[in-house]
């Protein structure tokens, strides 16, 4: 008997699980092809690890060199180092980090979402709108390509989502066991972003206190039962405030920033700041209401319209749950609050003004590539409505065809079809087709940046990685991230400072150093690719250290400056060059680093540098700059073998990494050698 109703269940259930199953299909795809190296939103990184630690049981990294493995977004706190961000997405992400690819936890997350979608629209509406709206998420940029990426708005719309599911369970069936589960669901959400969560339950709330002033006793027990399961989550959260932070109400986001929140006036994010007063917040706000209308909604700017008509059209839907403590009508209201207080909710948070680089072109900053994140919750009311017109739609065409034969009722769906599936169509097209297209130019250049590291970094290695944004891990790189405890295959750590570096190097004294470095700018442009280099180098220990090095010289130099520096001393001494190259020869040895008469004292661990300015025919520049890593010690120096070479043109400053084969003027060539 019981496996009859589960089958019958499954018949009545597999279009909806077809759905779901083709979401997990359509994210799956997207996050592994599309998102190979991640998005241009470092945050990914900081979940990621958050994922790795917990699988650890880590709350918090510890590093063995303090400065050097700080990642993006983590609080330097007295006991160690922990996320600004909720355990919870991390949580989620986890699953799949066990099962071997962490993408996997994005596609479950897709599913659920389409199935709970689907649900809930079946409950306001009927079984077709239903299919519909999960149809319609599919649909939706906002949706395939948010959920594609490891942040934390898919993971948190799937709690809001089961929060509802259980909550008009409740209801409907007056239950005390599904009233907890709704408690936990929107508990858990609030653990995972509180704001999110709030801005969400915030309709269903007001139809809580409308059914507790109307059916105060046998409602009681039901709201005692999810208020106190929320409030107990809740709970939770201030524990965990209170473990990393050290105060309940203080979140890790606020130790990280204080004046990163919800508010107006003065707010910072480390050295970004605005004056976020209500107009800049309504016209920020207004800028990103009408992308997400236009651009990231289902099927564009039609699938607005369609929410809008199926709104419209539901004052006249049938009532089918009359009697029940939530109707279909004040489902149907709640879904349409969600809109409101998400829209008006996120007009308090500064964080829609950091989408918009340029808040008149949609197609810079975050929001060009991950959408309008902090309205994703909008998806549910945008779908189930947009799915109700659609249904509407075509019933009225059957109605209006039922007295044609049935070969012309037939001729004229299949008619409609064909003018309806190419619109849909174009729609889909032209809503995906920007964001794709710059995920895509992303993935082109992180391609070629992390090519050194395919198929697979150096195993016992130590890497070095440059800091174009700041001391941070992860900020840009996401994908070099350390394992936890700092033993995996690869370890990644900032290079910056001798005294640092060197400890880094002394902490793994059994790994190989590796220098991660490249040619170019590397700036959030897509099309500002860098050429990378990834050097095996070695320490070397020796009484001294005698090198020449060689570079180009353009035809006609007239003049060569070369200049010896360390410990924020340099003495310069001039050279004229000959022939096509110039060879420098260079020492480190008692205490001095040396070219000719050019010397400098090194007194501690240090870079040594080596400049050579070549002067052409016309006053034009060509500088090229060695840098050895170096301490004394033993009666000798330590070194890190070979240098970073880097070439500049035009200029005597040189910011660019030297790499072999790239493309330079036909005389540009470096070359160090040991003598």
């Amino acid at each position: 008997m019981r496996g009859g109703r589960v089958r019958e269940r499954l018949r009545r259930r597999w279009p909806t699980l077809a759905l779901a199953a083709l979401a997990f299909g359509v994210v799956l795809v997207v996050a592994l092809v599309l998102f190979p190296y991640h998005s241009n939103n470092h945050d990914e990184a900081v979940y990621l690890q958050q994922a790795a630690m917990l699988l650890e049981g880590q709350l918090r990294l510890h590093p063995p060199v303090d400065d050097a493995f700080r990642p993006w977004f983590f609080v330097d706190g007295p006991e160690g180092l922990y996320s600004k961000y909720s355990p919870v997405p991390p949580a989620v992400f986890a699953v799949g980090l066990l099962a071997g690819e962490p993408r996997l936890s994005l596609a479950l997350v897709a599913a659920g979402n389409v199935a709970l979608v689907a649900t809930l629209a079946r409950w306001a509406f009927d079984r077709p709108t239903g299919l519909a709206a999960g149809a319609l998420l599919l649909c939706a940029p906002l949706f395939a390509i948010t959920s594609s990426v490891f942040l934390p708005y898919a993971p948190t719309f799937l709690l809001n989502l089961s929060f509802a599911y259980c909550y008009v369970r409740a209801c409907r069936e007056r239950s005390v066991r599904w009233a907890a589960l709704a408690g936990l669901a929107s508990g858990v959400a609030f653990f995972s972003r509180p704001y999110t969560a709030v801005l969400f339950v915030a309709p269903f709330a007001v139809h809580a206190l409308w059914t507790l002033a109307t059916e105060r006793r046998d409602a009681l027990a039901q709201y005692l039962a999810l208020g106190g399961c929320g409030l107990a989550m809740v709970a939770v959260t201030l524990g965990y405030n209170a473990a990393l932070t050290g105060d309940p109400l203080v979140f890790p986001y606020q130790a990280f920033a204080p004046l990163d929140g919800l508010g107006f006036g003065e707010r910072r994010l480390l050295d970004h700041s605005m004056d976020y007063t209500p107009a800049l917040a309504l016209e920020v706000n207004g800028y990103v209401l009408w992308y997400l209308a236009t651009r990231w909604a289902p099927l564009g700017a039609l699938g607005t319209a369609l929410a809008v008509a199926g709104a419209v059209l539901a004052r006249s839907a049938p009532e089918r749950a009359a009697g029940a403590w939530l109707t279909d009508r004040q489902l149907r209201a709640v879904v349409l609050g969600v809109a409101a207080s998400v829209a008006l909710g996120n007009v308090y948070f500064w964080g829609n003004a950091n989408l918009l680089a340029t808040p008149t072109d949609p197609t810079d900053g975050l929001l060009g590539v991950v959408g309008t994140v902090y309205h994703f919750d909008v998806l549910l009311p945008l779908t189930v409505f947009g799915g109700y017109a659609v249904v509407r739609g075509g019933r009225a065409l059957w109605w209006r065809t039922a007295e044609l034969p049935r070969s012309q009722r037939r001729a004229v769906a299949f008619a409609v079809v064909l003018v309806a599936v190419p619109v849909a169509g174009g729609a889909a097209a032209a809503s995906f087709g920007p964001p794709t297209e710059r995920n895509a130019a992303y993935t082109d250049t992180y391609e070629q940046a992390y090519e050194p590291f395919e198929p697979q970094p150096p195993a016992d290695s130590v890497v070095l990685l440059p800091t174009p944004y700041g001391p941070w891990l992860n900020h840009p790189f996401q994908p070099l991230r350390n394992d936890p405890g700092y033993d995996g295959r690869t370890v990644y750590a900032l290079d910056r400072g001798a005294e640092r570096t060197w400890a880094v190097l002394d902490a793994f004294p059994d790994r190989t150093p590796y220098r991660y470095r490249y040619r170019g700018e590397w700036t959030p442009a897509p099309d500002d690719a860098v050429e990378p280099t990834l050097h095996s180098t070695e320490r070397l220990r020796t009484g001294d250290l005698s090198a020449t090095t060689r570079v180009g010289v353009p035809d006609g130099a007239t003049s060569a400056t070369v200049a010896v520096s360390a410990d924020g001393e340099t003495d310069r001494r001039t050279v004229r060059p000959q022939g096509e190259t110039l060879a420098v020869d260079w020492t480190l040895v008692d205490g001095a680093f040396s070219s000719g008469e050019a010397s400098v004292p090194i007194e501690g661990p240090t870079r040594a540098e080596l400049s050579v300015v070549v002067v052409g025919r016309q006053g034009g520049t060509v500088a090229y700059e060695s840098e050895v890593l170096v301490r004394p010690g033993d009666g000798g120096v330590e070194v890190v073998w070979p240098p970073a070479e880097q070439v500049c043109l035009a200029a005597t400053t040189c910011d660019d990494a030297y790499v072999p084969g790239s493309r330079y003027p036909s005389f540009v060539e470096m070359e160090t050698e040991r003598r």
